[in-house]
């Protein structure tokens, strides 16, 4: 992996997801006044990336084209993050409806690596998809990030990177989704292992726990020069026996750690230029 560890730190915040549902977790973000709230609490307390599913009228999952470009417009308009569009979805979301997300234009796509057992479903990327998506994105000036559950999905990354090259911008950002039940554990002897395995042109990454691991993942990636993700998509306890409060809160406990670290959360236009964007607001 190239480039110098940076002096600071990316908090990337996921308020939403397609697991949750609005019904078991009222505080869960689901409408476009609670996404640009959250968002806007979000930044004042350290993040500076936000990843975004979005839900409909009844707080279902959706990748309805309308939708996402009215979230990415309002995020826009209202604050200063990054703005990263799923094209995940849910596990039951067609291929061309993920395609599909980059219509709403976002600075930013997560693009997983490859098929993983997800809880008791499965959540497909096969590889013509990914090389698709891959390429569509850079076609559109938007900047992938990687997102990584397993070891096979970093062999896959050398695979895509080794035959098409880098994406826009040059920077090649992953993710290391840990302590879903199907993919890698959230332990710190798994993110060294996986960090280890990353190519070389892999710039910058960062490390998501997983409902439990989200504290032991967070302090082995900062220890070890990662960005963090937190976010109610990942976890809605904040302690044994404490529930999330909100999406703040997560972010400004990961803040707090990072603080700690010595390398402070970055903003939103340091964020760009570490991911070379097409527009780098420092």
């Amino acid at each position: 992996m190239t480039g110098a560890p940076t002096g600071k730190t990316l908090i990337t915040v996921a308020p939403t997801g397609a697991e949750a549902s609005k019904e078991a977790v009222p505080n869960l973000p689901a409408t476009l006044d609670e996404l640009v709230a959250t968002a806007k609490a979000c930044e004042a307390a350290g993040a500076a990336l936000i990843h975004v599913h979005i839900r409909d009228a009844d707080a279902r999952p959706t990748l309805d084209p309308g939708l996402l470009r009215e979230a990415v417009a309002a995020l826009r308009a209202e604050t200063s993050l990054v703005v990263q569009l799923s094209t995940g979805g849910s596990v039951h979301d067609r291929y061309e409806d993920r395609l599909r997300v980059l219509d709403a234009g976002p600075d930013s796509c997560s693009l997983t690596m490859g098929t993983v057992n997800f809880g008791d479903e499965v959540f497909m990327n096969p590889w013509p998809f990914i090389v698709e998506l891959y390429q569509q994105a850079r076609d559109r000036r938007i900047v992938p990030e990687f997102e990584l559950f397993d070891l096979g999905h970093i062999a896959a990354l050398h695979r895509l990177l080794g035959t098409y090259g880098l994406p826009h911008g040059g920077a090649v950002h992953c993710d290391l989704v840990m302590g879903v039940p199907g993919g890698m554990p959230g332990t710190a002897a798994a993110l060294v292992a996986a960090v280890q395995a990353l190519p070389d042109a892999v710039t910058s990454w960062s490390a998501t726990g997983v409902g439990r691991t989200t504290l032991p993942v967070a302090l082995a990636a900062l220890s070890a020069g990662g960005h963090l993700r937190v976010g109610m998509e990942d976890t809605l306890t904040f302690a044994k026996g404490r529930p999330v409060r909100d999406n703040a809160q997560l972010v400004s406990r990961a803040a707090r750690l990072a603080t700690i670290a010595q390398r402070p959360p970055m903003s939103p236009g340091e964020a760009r230029s570490l991911l070379r964007m097409k527009e780098c607001l420092v």
